[in-house]
């Protein structure tokens, strides 16, 4: 792994942020596959109209895919696909991919590549982040997926991956805040992403203003610390470890938690588990959790009553399930240490992100629908 006290950072460096609505779930038949070609071959073709997208998202722990068609100023999800892989495991004590993580992320890859030619998609975009860009065989791994599947994955780096993470939930940002603290708690990294109002810039005109990726995660952090049995006190340790790494950043973007209307914004499977808890769904349910608002001491009391199940009671529960109920405590502490540095009282919490955000960023290069700005 690279240095684990050591952070990725934006400085004040500027971005103007885009938003789009994404519409609710469409399912169409499938088309017939194309015939022959390697996506690697035929990612970048120009767009010819009528174009279907995909954006496929491999992540330390998560492999997703979403096609879409454009629709008004947002797009319309076709077909989605979303698998626990666990390609990050073992990293932090190896630095590398081991072969049963690579098995399961190919075969994971291999269903995507079935559902991009199915549903004749035309234009992509692959990503890989921090399992394959942080380990000693990321590369080579990602030219056995280009061997064994046809899709070439892209290796973003840590900036390229806040940027499209701010991208694709960025509208749902309170647009009277002045200041938001986005964030996206990943499997082995944690961006955070400050967006504020552009100095001197047209009313409600927003920007990036700084960023910074933290190298950990829910996995690596749960390898170092345990994710079976967390007490109090090794639950504590986590978030010491992710606040001293946030400490930097949080003196750069120090007056954010004082501006007007200021609020955290989060996407991950952290804050959508810990949403669909606080609703007490009994199955996970997207459409009830996407967009909703959380007050900090409701969030707090979600983590408290994690803290008091046991391994067994967590994978029991419809939101959180066997995968992730060695995981979901690790998130939590990340997400105590993000509200530590940025103390908040509400949360908004979003279930969209990376892959929403390289579909947009593919539409507008398109010319599908004009670059906006985010405005009040």
């Amino acid at each position: 792994m690279r240095d684990g006290n050591a952070a990725a950072s934006g400085g004040a460096a500027s971005h103007d942020v885009a938003a789009c609505d994404v519409t609710a779930m469409e399912r169409a038949p499938a088309a017939a596959p194309p015939a022959g070609r390697h996506w690697h071959e035929r990612a970048h073709a120009a767009p010819t109209g009528g174009e279907i997208y995909a954006a496929l998202d491999l992540g330390t722990n998560n492999c997703r895919l979403l096609v879409a068609r454009p629709h008004r100023d947002g797009f319309r999800v076709v077909d989605a696909y979303s698998r626990i892989v666990r390609l990050g495991e073992g990293i932090a004590m190896t630095n590398r991919l081991s072969e049963a993580a690579i098995t399961r992320a190919i075969e994971a890859l291999r269903v995507c590549r079935l559902k991009i030619d199915g549903r004749g998609v035309t234009r992509a975009r692959f990503v890989a982040t921090e399992a394959c860009r942080a380990t000693e065989n990321g590369a080579h791994f990602v030219s056995r997926v280009a061997e064994e599947t046809g899709l070439k994955l892209e290796i973003i780096d840590r900036r390229t991956e806040a940027h499209l993470a701010a991208a694709g939930c960025s509208a749902l940002a309170d647009p009277a805040a002045n200041d938001v603290v986005l964030f996206d708690i990943g499997g082995g990294s944690t961006e955070i992403v400050w967006i504020a109002d552009r100095p001197h810039g047209r009313v409600g005109e927003r920007q990036i203003r700084g960023w910074v990726s933290l190298p950990v995660g829910v996995v690596t952090l749960a390898d170092r610390h345990g994710g079976i049995k967390v007490t109090p006190e090794n639950f504590g340790a986590m978030v010491e470890e992710v606040t001293g790494l946030l400490r930097g950043f949080a003196r750069e973007a120090r007056g954010a938690n004082r501006s007007p209307r200021f609020h955290l914004l989060g996407t991950s499977g952290t804050v959508t588990t810990v949403a669909g808890i606080h609703l007490k769904l009994e199955r996970y349910d997207r459409r009830r959790v996407d967009g909703i608002w959380m007050r900090w001491h409701d969030v707090q009391t979600v983590v408290d009553d994690l803290l008091a199940m046991s391994f067994d009671e967590r994978a029991c529960n419809g939101c959180i399930g066997t995968d992730r109920a060695d995981l979901v405590l690790a998130g939590c502490a990340i997400l105590a240490a993000i509200h530590e540095a940025f103390p908040a009282t509400r949360l908004r919490i979003a279930d969209r992100g990376l892959r929403e955000g390289i579909l947009m960023k593919l539409m507008q290069s398109d010319g599908i629908w004009p670059r906006q700005r985010w405005r009040r």
